[in-house]
């Protein structure tokens, strides 16, 4: 998985590669675990991937700046990658 531009203002790219069909999620949480923005979530076939988070949550608010975190899960595993959103 790769973000970038890292840190950003307004928006970022997520982009990641599925080596094979399955159940994927992708969500922005905060440092305190919160969910922020859920960006995936369902079935996606094998792949390269692109996503873009505008730093809005799911209620469509922006969120302050600061650190967040950007989970990646799949049938393989997990990953995670710090966001910085600047103002």
């Amino acid at each position: 998985m790769q973000v970038y531009p890292n840190p950003f203002n307004p928006q970022t790219k997520i982009a990641f590669r599925l080596e094979s069909a399955g159940e994927v999620s992708l969500a922005i949480f905060d440092v305190q675990g919160r969910l922020v923005r859920r960006l995936i979530e369902g079935s996606l076939a094998a792949g390269d991937y692109s996503v873009e988070w505008n730093g809005m949550d799911s209620g469509g608010r922006a969120v302050s700046a600061g650190t967040y975190l950007c989970r990646l899960s799949t049938a393989g595993g997990v990953q995670t990658r710090k966001l910085s959103l600047v103002r």
